[in-house]
C-alpha cells in the first residue's frame, strides 16, 4: 500500500504536470553488492515496499555497494526495535546507515492519484473508469465532472500508453440508428479502430456504430449455443451491428442472416466479413428495419428448400427496444403451416431477446412484457432469463430466451402490439448499452 501521494491541487482545470513534483527522505543501509539478497530477506516488511519504486538503489559512493531502502516512516532510532534477524544482519553485513532522497513527479503517480489530487475535496468518487475499444478510451462522465472533463481526458491519455484517443458519451443520441454521439476529450480524434474478440477482428468507425467491449462474455455465451451436435445451425441476427454475434457464429459453422438498419454498421459488417475471410455462403447481410428483416430472412431461408426450413435461433440485441419487435413473430409462419405439418422433424426458432428492467421483480416484469408483445403467455418452464450486466443503479440488462410456439407462429395476422400503448415501453431508453 502506498503512503506516497501527490501534492493536492483541488479544483485544477488546466493540467499542469510540473505541479505534481514531490520529494521524500528515507533511510537506507549500505551493504556489499554481493550481500543484497540476504539483507533484503532479513528486513522483509521494513523495506521501502512502495509501488513502482525499487527497494535497492545505487550507491553513489561506490560500485561495490548498494543501498537497501527502508520504509518511509522508519527513523534511525527505530533500528534498535527491528526483528532479531534484521538486527543480526545489521551487525554482520551493514556497512552504515545513510539518508536517501527520492524525487517523484507527474510520471510516477497513477491516474487515480492525480485525479484525487485535482478533484474537489468533497467529490464522492473519481471519474477514472473507462471502456477501451482498440486505441480509444470511452468514458461516461457524470455532469458534475464536466468542468474537469478535459483534464480527466488528458490524464487517461498520459497514463495509458496504448490509448491515443479519449472520448465521452454525450447526452445526444442518434434517434434513427441508436448509437451515442461522442465528444473528444483528449488525443488525436481518430475514431477508426480495430478490436479482436472471439477469434475475429472487427474494424469500424467508433463514432458511427455501436460497440460495447463489456458484452464480449455475452457474445461468447450465445455463440456457444449456436453449435448443434448435428446438422448446421441457422441464426438470424436482427440487430447485428458490426457483427459481434454474427461473425463468430458463421466462423464456427453456422449459417447466419445478419441485419442492421444503420448504413455504417451494415458497411462495416460487410467489411468485417471480408476481413475475417468468411465464406459468403455462410453469412447473408441486410440493411433493413428489424421487423422487415425478420419477415424477409424467414422467406429467403425457406426459398433455399422445398421442405420446411427455418432458423434455429433469432438474436435481438437492442435491449432498449427489442421486446417491442417481438410482435413480428405472431403469425410470422401462418402461410407456411402446411410445410411445417408435413415435416416430421419440423422445429421453430428459439428467440434470444435482450432488454432492460428496473423492476424489483425482473422475471415477472420481463415475462409480462414479452407476453404482451407475442400475444400469448410465457411458458416459464421453457423460458430462460440470464442476467447480462448491471447498467446503472437499479437498472439491469437481461437476455430472455424462449422457443417460438406453434400457437404464436401460426396465429392469424392482427394489429401489431407495438402499435398499442403499453406502460412498460416508456421505461426503456431508446438506445443500446
Amino acid at each position: 500500500m502506498s503512503i506516497f501521494f501527490p501534492p493536492a491541487h483541488h479544483g485544477m482545470k488546466v493540467l499542469n504536470r510540473a505541479a505534481f513534483k514531490k520529494s521524500y527522505d528515507v533511510i537506507g543501509v549500505r551493504v556489499p553488492a554481493k550481500r543484497v539478497g540476504i539483507v533484503v530477506k532479513a528486513f522483509g516488511n521494513n523495506l521501502l515496499n512502495q509501488p513502482r519504486l525499487r527497494n535497492v538503489a545505487e550507491d553513489s559512493g561506490s560500485k561495490e555497494t548498494k543501498l537497501v531502502l527502508l520504509k518511509a516512516d522508519l527513523r534511525r532510532e527505530d533500528l534498535e526495535n527491528l526483528p532479531q534477524e534484521a538486527k543480526k544482519v545489521m551487525e554482520t553485513d551493514v556497512l552504515g546507515v545513510v539518508d536517501h532522497h527520492i524525487d517523484l513527479d507527474y510520471d510516477y503517480w497513477t491516474s487515480e492519484q492525480i485525479m484525487h489530487a485535482v478533484m474537489p475535496k468533497d467529490a464522492k468518487e473519481i471519474p477514472s473508469s473507462f471502456t477501451q475499444t482498440g486505441h480509444i478510451a470511452h468514458m461516461n462522465l457524470r455532469e458534475e465532472y464536466y468542468p474537469w472533463k478535459t483534464i480527466v481526458g488528458e490524464i487517461i491519455l498520459d497514463k495509458n500508453k496504448n490509448i491515443t484517443c479519449v472520448v465521452n458519451k454525450t447526452n445526444s443520441i442518434d434517434t434513427t440508428y441508436r448509437y451515442f454521439k461522442m465528444e473528444l476529450l483528449a488525443g488525436d480524434g481518430n475514431m477508426m479502430t480495430m478490436v479482436k474478440e472471439s477469434g475475429c477482428r472487427f474494424k469500424f468507425d467508433f463514432s458511427k456504430v455501436y460497440w460495447n467491449s463489456r458484452l464480449h462474455t455475452e457474445h461468447e455465451r450465445l455463440v456457444r449455443m449456436f453449435k448443434p451436435s448435428e446438422n448446421v445451425s441457422c441464426v438470424g441476427d436482427v440487430f447485428a451491428g458490426v457483427g459481434p454475434f454474427a461473425l463468430p457464429a458463421a466462423k464456427g459453422g453456422a449459417i447466419v442472416y445478419a441485419n442492421d438498419l444503420n448504413p455504417s454498421s451494415y458497411e462495416w459488417l460487410n467489411e468485417n466479413v471480408q476481413l475475417n475471410k468468411i465464406d459468403s455462403k455462410k453469412i447473408h447481410t441486410y440493411n433493413m428495419d428489424g421487423r422487415e428483416f425478420i419477415k424477409k430472412a424467414v422467406q429467403d431461408l425457406q426459398e433455399t428448400s422445398t421442405e420446411w426450413k427455418t432458423f434455429d435461433h433469432f438474436v435481438m440485441n437492442l435491449p432498449a427496444t427489442a421486446i417491442e419487435f417481438l410482435d413480428t413473430f405472431r403469425g410470422l409462419y401462418n402461410d407456411k403451416k402446411e410445410l411445417f405439418e408435413a415435416s416430421k422433424d419440423a422445429k421453430l426458432p428459439i428467440i434470444h431477446c435482450h432488454c432492460f428492467t428496473k423492476s424489483a421483480d425482473p422475471r415477472q416484469d420481463i415475462f409480462d412484457r414479452v407476453a404482451h408483445m407475442i400475444g400469448a403467455p410465457v411458458d416459464s418452464e421453457l423460458t430462460q432469463l440470464h442476467l447480462v450486466r448491471n447498467v446503472a443503479p437499479k437498472k439491469d440488462m437481461y437476455c430472455v430466451s424462449f422457443p417460438l410456439t406453434p400457437d404464436v407462429a401460426f396465429a392469424p395476422l392482427s394489429k401489431r402490439k407495438s402499435d398499442e400503448s403499453h406502460p412498460e415501453d416508456t421505461a426503456t431508453q431508446k438506445i443500446k448499452l
